[in-house]
């Protein structure tokens, strides 16, 4: 086992059994045929996985990234095997349905597992995404697409992509300009859905285009007309369509290929093992059916692109925020391995320092323990908040209903929280590892720096910060008259109440107080009714609502390493008070700017910039 996979392995251990109480999710019918046992046993089976075909090959697959050739990706052989290790293990099933050939794993196990997988290597396979398309298909798709699309791409016969974004539109989705028309007379009566051909660009398509699985299945937004035969400008016109790579028969067998081109890759600063292309649909490079223009089979209703998609973006939101507090760990655990062995320095004395005496560790000095406590703090917090959200996941799906929807309020907050927080902070973690391992961190001759650029690519992924910032403060802090900040606040309480009972008082008045100063500015944004005034500084709103959801979370861990003897249990209570006494207290800087409505950057004349 690695470094690495040593240190990490404990830690989900101990927040999945000592403080999610996975046990007693596993007493519900649908996980019936798990146990701890069981579900210990498959996550030392995904860390030896992990460290021997996602670690090993980590450095590989970012010194040869993707190569286009002749139209297609030149991919490492390594990442082949990957997938391959990845798809044998059954983890692209884990969660899903025995019918369906899963294992009916809870999400809180399944996006656990995965966390071993992303700290091993940010950027190897595209397996999330095509499990994320599979899941959208299933909940939306008809009973033939999820036989034929679904069922392939879960048994990882097949890879999946979802095609949001064009080059002039960007996160703009409204100002997409891919367009579908229905795809002649019969063009209704296809098995696998209404036919339509789709033409138009995407760009930044990660895993576009590959040679790991014999077909990709595109999820692709684009625009139907209306009745009136126009194109409503809005979101409101956008639909979803499935557009395989290779046309396939009403049972799934290959046909020709459909008129899905690649135009290029896009060259990143990391994740390089997963190449990130530009697509061309129906551009006539190829004639499926001696016509020009990509097959694609509409799923569901017309003009219900946006919802679908998102059901496919919200699960991904959560495995990005899971990422980069893996990758955050990965690289917490390098450098606080090279912390312990490295000698430089000697302690200073009221006496000076002896020059006689022995260099100490890295890891004896105070400045040295505060940037590892911090990566501690952030990345295990994130961890654990991502995987406090897939119990939320599980909650929706098996709880009664009164649990279920109250979970389901919750979810709603925390969800650009888990995205956005981890991605931010859990970077800062690979920064602080670079900066403890001095001038070896800043060499190629250890992961830190690639763990850096691999995880900068998630502050972007499924939504910037001033995306998510805007649909917090904009969106969820105002969801049902309040009722999903209540039923968050509610928790928040209730940790508050047993955290006082075991001893830990002062840490849940600090925490009460920093949520009412959280919720108070969310009201003072609003306090004139002006969305642009509320919404100008949602991004420094998301960053001290994020804080104090941390330490929420940290509390609650604390409160159950209080009561436990694991081994992890005392680092844990020192992470929850470096983030009380080093982190909670930047909330106000962010907030103050928040309650008042600066409105420097909102008013700026963009001349002087």
């Amino acid at each position: 086992m690695t470094v690495l996979q040593e240190k990490l392995l404990p830690t989900l251990e101990y927040l999945l059994q000592e403080w999610l109480d996975l046990g007693s999710l596993l007493a519900r019918p649908r996980f019936s045929a798990h146990d701890l046992d069981g579900i210990g046993e498959l996550l030392r089976a995904a860390s030896a996985v992990a460290a021997e075909r996602f670690e090993s090959a980590n450095r590989i697959i970012d010194e040869h990234e993707p190569v286009f050739d002749d139209g297609k990706v030149i991919l490492p052989k390594e990442t082949q095997e990957a997938w391959d290790a990845y798809v044998g293990l059954g983890m692209m099933l884990a969660s899903h349905d025995e019918a369906d050939g899963g294992m009916q794993l809870p999400r809180t196990a399944d996006f656990a597992a995965n966390v071993l997988f992303s700290a091993a290597s940010g950027g190897m396979s595209p397996a999330m995404l095509t499990e994320a398309n599979a899941s959208l298909l299933l909940a939306h798709g008809t009973e033939r697409q999820r036989q034929v699309f679904a069922s392939r791409e879960l048994h990882g016969e097949w890879a999946g992509t979802m095609c949001l974004s064009e080059n002039q539109a960007g996160s703009s989705l409204s100002d997409i300009t891919t367009r579908a028309v229905p795809d002649g007379d019969g063009y209704a009566d296809d098995p696998l859905g209404p036919r339509y051909r789709v033409t138009g660009n995407k760009m930044w398509i990660s895993a576009g285009e590959h040679d790991l699985a014999a077909n990709i299945v595109h999820l692709v937004l684009a625009k139907t007309a209306g009745p009136d035969g126009t194109f409503d400008p809005s979101a409101k016109g956008i639909s979803l369509f499935v557009v395989p790579k290779f046309l396939v028969d009403a049972d799934g067998n290959l046909g020709e290929r459909n008129d899905v081109v690649l135009v290029g890759l896009n060259h990143k600063l990391g994740c390089r093992g997963i190449p990130n292309t530009a697509l061309a649909f129906g551009d006539g490079t190829w004639r499926p059916n001696g016509e020009a223009g990509a097959v694609g089979y509409l799923v569901g209703k017309p003009g219900d692109g946006l919802r679908q998609m998102f059901h496919m973006m919200n699960a991904a939101r959560i495995a990005i925020g899971l990422g980069a507090a893996a990758l955050g760990f990965a690289g917490y655990a390098a450098s606080l391995d090279y912390a312990k062995q490295r000698r430089q320095g000697r302690p200073l004395t009221r006496a000076g320092k002896n020059a006689a005496t022995p260099q100490v560790p890295l890891v004896q000095h105070a400045d040295v323990k505060r940037m590892l406590l911090a990566q501690k703090a952030y990345s295990e917090g994130g961890i654990a908040l991502g995987l406090y959200a897939a119990r939320l996941l599980d909650e929706q799906a098996t709880g009664d209903a009164a649990a279920a929807e109250d979970a389901g309020r919750v979810l709603e907050v925390l969800t650009p929280v888990v995205k956005s927080w981890s991605s931010e902070w859990c970077l800062e973690a690979n920064s602080l590892a670079i900066q403890v391992m001095g001038g070896a961190g800043y060499t190629r001759d250890f992961p830190v720096e690639q763990y850096w650029r691999d995880n900068r690519l998630n502050m972007i992924h499924e939504g910037t910060h001033g995306i998510q910032g805007l649909d917090l403060l904009g969106r969820k802090m105002l969801l049902a008259d309040g009722a999903c900040v209540e039923a968050l606040a509610q928790r928040v309480r209730a940790t508050a109440e047993r955290a006082r009972d075991g001893g830990l008082g002062e840490y849940a008045d600090r925490l009460v107080d920093a949520w009412t100063r959280a919720v108070s500015a969310a009201s003072s944004a609003w306090e004139s009714g002006d969305p642009t005034e509320a919404l100008a500084n949602a991004t420094l709103f998301l960053q001290g609502f994020g804080h104090v959801v941390l330490a929420w979370i940290w509390l609650d861990v604390a409160v159950s390493a209080q009561a436990s003897d694991h081994a992890e249990a005392p680092g844990k209570l020192a992470a929850m008070r470096y983030f009380f006494g080093y982190e909670l207290p930047k909330i106000h800087a962010w907030l103050d700017v928040v309650s008042r409505r600066e409105s420097l950057c909102r008013d700026l004349d963009a001349a002087l910039l």
